[in-house]
């Protein structure tokens, strides 16, 4: 099966060294919610290609030489002129982190009709993130979305500071969703996505609620340290726990656990609880390690053949 991974890349300005009070040392790295996964799945050994819009700078330079030599084909990508997207990445005591962004004028959100594909029935079509809902190029991006005859997922990723407002933000949100119900496929979304969305501290009503309304295959809710849940249409629920680990940092957690559910939920779409596990563990994986560096199979296989003690 063929993976196109639709969406942003950017690069994640990381703190480093305090050197003075004037001076701190930054890393740039590659990232971007559907690159992170484009990786993540190239990693896990798929078949995955990048359907994004390169910059032209340098950091755009940067961003496809990562992609290359990571095995995610650039085939699909768009080169432009315009400059590469910036994340200022915070983190707080616990590793977790918080975005600041620079995005106006920038590669990812210029889409036009005409740089989009022609995809497969046999092709798999994930994307998310800010360029779905942000932009100039968001249109574009559903009405590909809602052509597309390829089998399709969808990771919310709700980023608050792009779009505040909390009713513009669910209705074009809605949109989407409503387009991969069309097509019978699945969405993604951590907790406090939804929790955000709906202003209401309990999300998992809502999924069901969702799978029902808009005729979704699979709505699949991540619970940061607790693990995930699935939830289908009839209302059973699929859960997995989550595992304790050395935190680095949270970045690319979301990403990387789509990746590992997709790589196994898309061959055996049956053993949805496999698929939980298998992106449950590349997500602790990559928390593991500074900014977003998805696990390899061999390492996401040893992980979970390990016993590992599931956090309270």
């Amino acid at each position: 099966m063929r993976f196109v991974v639709c969406g942003e890349a950017l690069i994640d300005l990381l703190p480093g060294e305090q050197v003075s009070s004037a001076e701190t040392r930054w890393s740039a790295l590659c990232g971007g919610s559907p690159m992170n996964t484009a990786l993540g799945l190239a990693r896990l050994g798929e078949d995955s290609h990048f359907l994004g819009r390169l910059g032209g700078d340098a950091f755009g330079r940067q961003i496809e030489r990562y992609l290359q030599d990571n095995g995610v084909a650039t085939d699909l990508a768009v080169r432009t002129g315009e400059p590469t997207s910036v994340a200022v990445v915070s983190l707080d005591a616990e590793g977790r982190a918080s975005y600041t962004f620079h995005f106006q004028n920038t590669s990812n959100f210029g889409w036009r009709a005409g740089e989009f594909p022609e995809l497969r029935e046999n092709d798999w079509l994930h994307f998310g993130s800010i360029g779905t809902i942000s932009g100039p190029g968001a249109r574009a991006v559903l009405n590909f979305v809602r052509s597309t005859p390829a089998s399709l997922s969808y990771d919310i990723n709700v980023r608050p500071t792009v779009l505040p407002d909390r009713v513009e933000y669910f209705q074009r949100v809605e949109q989407l969703i409503a387009a991969v119900g069309a097509g019978g496929g699945i969405i993604k979304a951590s907790d406090e996505d939804i929790c955000w969305l709906v202003d209401d501290p309990d999300p998992l009503p809502y999924a069901e609620a969702w799978c029902i309304e808009y005729g979704l295959a699979l709505c699949v809710v991540t619970l940061g340290p607790d693990g995930a849940v699935a939830i289908k249409p009839d209302g059973r629920q699929f859960r997995v726990p989550g595992h304790t680990i050395e935190m680095a940092d949270t970045v690319g957690a979301g990403d990387t656990f789509m990746s590992g559910f997709l790589a196994s939920y898309a061959r055996r779409p049956d053993d949805v609880d496999r698929a939980l596990r298998w992106g449950a563990g590349a997500s602790a994986l990559v928390c593991t390690k500074q900014g977003a560096n998805p696990p390899t199979r061999a390492e996401l296989e040893e992980f979970l053949a390990s016993p590992r003690k599931k956090i309270d």
